[in-house]
């Protein structure tokens, strides 16, 4: 008999806890996801009562990344929101030895990770409501993948907030159109022939420049540089943002943080600190509104691709920008509306 999984320690100490998700195997062997928790402390006779007490907030991590961002985290917890963050299969906590970091084929298979998640949140996706409403909180890759899962799963989340999200390719949508299919035809043939580097390490160098010694991550799952790519990812997100450029019909609403301006990271220079160098973020902001019918937009001056990693003013004004958006939509259950109320 298979014993039930329990929360245990995390690596990122207190107030966290982690949780392993086991999914089934794939071609490299066993495979799983990890959830890491914080829960939201209110003692019942303090007043007022937190704003979302009554919040369960999904994070899901980007590219070569996992779950690391503390302030993040207590940014919910500390407005009464419980705050859950996944590391997908074979990303950070969940990569076992001789899995290909990373890999996936299809965005898709990340319906079952997410599936996982929120049923070890005791929100199974069988139908029932739910009294506690959910947050999805994504950042590059994984704003892609809860765009396209939000997308599909009408009426489960009650918001999106994207953090510099991977939603169209960085070299415009008429060059994506233009190789979409030769790279979906070497996908067939050679699914993990590699494809070349491009990255410098100066985005991680930027990060820290910008964080300093409060940039405190394991290279191990977050390495200098990103990851080799394989063809069939590449093709897995290629089809993702086709996918956004359809529109995806989200129900809920959307807030996308994103700098104010690109950068492209051929030579080291300060600007760097003050840019995002792994998107267009203009062509973001773009795809952007395709994603729903309730979307904003909002432009951090300063900011990096993780825009809560950038320098101190610049992560001011995204905390302000989030907090402005969150407590509006989010901050007070809202009532329904008769027809002819404000007739």
């Amino acid at each position: 008999m298979t014993e039930t999984p329990e929360w245990q320690p995390d690596v990122l100490g207190e107030p966290f806890r982690q949780l392993t998700l086991p999914l089934d195997d794939d071609s490299e062997g066993p495979v799983v996801a990890t959830l890491v928790r914080a829960l939201a402390h209110h003692e019942w006779w303090r007043m007022p009562r937190p704003p979302l007490e009554d919040v369960d907030v999904l994070y899901v991590h980007g590219w070569s990344d996992y779950f690391f961002q503390r302030s993040l985290a207590k940014y919910w917890t500390d407005r009464g929101a419980h705050f859950y963050a996944l590391d997908l299969r074979k990303y950070g906590r969940s990569l076992r030895p001789g899995q290909t970091p990373g890999y996936i084929a299809d965005l898709d298979t990340y319906d079952d990770d997410i599936a996982a998640a929120l049923s070890a949140m005791g929100r199974p996706l069988d139908g029932s409501k739910h009294e506690r409403r959910l947050v999805l909180v994504g950042h590059s890759t994984g704003g892609l993948v809860l765009s396209l899962w939000a997308g599909s799963h009408p009426g489960e989340a009650d918001a999106v907030i994207l953090n510099s999200p991977w939603l169209e390719f960085q070299l415009s949508a008429v060059t994506r159109v233009a190789v979409a299919p030769m790279v979906g035809l070497q996908a067939r043939l050679r699914p993990l022939e590699t494809l070349p580097q491009v990255d410098f390490g100066f985005y991680t160098r930027a990060q820290r420049e910008a964080r300093g010694a409060d940039l405190d991550v394991r290279p191990e799952w977050r390495p200098e540089q990103s990851w080799t790519v394989h063809s069939a990812w590449l093709n897995a997100i290629l089809v993702g943002h086709s996918k956004v450029a359809l529109g995806l019909g989200i129900q809920a609403p959307v807030c996308t943080l994103l700098s104010a301006k690109s950068a492209v990271p051929t030579r080291w220079s300060d600007d760097l600190t003050r840019a995002d160098t792994v998107l267009v973020v203009d062509d973001i902001a773009r795809a952007a509104l395709k994603l729903g019918e309730s979307v904003t937009v909002e432009r951090v001056p300063g900011a990096l691709h993780d825009v809560f990693l950038s320098r101190a003013d610049a992560r001011d004004v995204a905390y302000e920008r989030l907090d402005r958006w969150v407590m509006g939509c989010l901050g007070t259950k809202r009532l329904p509306l008769s027809p002819a109320t404000y007739d």
